[in-house]
């Protein structure tokens, strides 16, 4: 996959979450160009291609990011800020995808710029048909600015 050219960019610290995920979107044949990132500090290392990903072109942004809030070394807060206040990257859509229901959390991220803010069902089935849900409306329906 060219690495210049991918649609979802996932930043997920849980594997068996991030695997769900991934099925999920697979379902709906929208994994074709996803990257997976495992923490913050890895998805600003990519997002603005420096680290480990400073051969990539920084000009290849993502269509979605799904950005989860609790997460080792940059939390998803943090992440979203960096994301929002960079010219470069400030359009691209952020659903943050998390566990926490906390109204802290929700409000703090609608104040930093988030697009959408859900919630993770406990439920597999519920899971797979939210994130499948997403998927297709941030993907197939939603008109970004040009």
């Amino acid at each position: 996959m060219d690495l210049d050219e991918i649609e979802i960019l996932l930043v997920e610290d849980n594997p068996t979450d991030a695997e769900l995920t991934m099925r999920a979107l697979k379902k709906k044949n929208l994994t074709n160009n996803l990257v997976w990132v495992k923490d913050g500090a890895e998805a600003l290392e990519f997002l603005f291609a420096t680290g480990s990903y400073s051969k990539r072109n920084i000009e290849g942004i993502p269509k979605l990011i799904l950005l989860d809030l609790r997460m080792p070394k940059v939390d998803g807060l943090e992440v979203l800020q960096r994301i929002k206040k960079d010219e470069r990257t400030k359009k691209i859509p952020v659903v943050i995808l998390t566990s926490s229901k906390e109204d802290k959390d929700i409000v703090e991220s609608y104040e930093l710029g988030v697009n959408s803010y859900v919630s993770k069902p406990v439920e597999f089935d519920e899971f797979t048909e939210a994130v499948s849900t997403l998927g297709l409306y941030w993907m197939l329906l939603n008109k970004p600015p040009e």
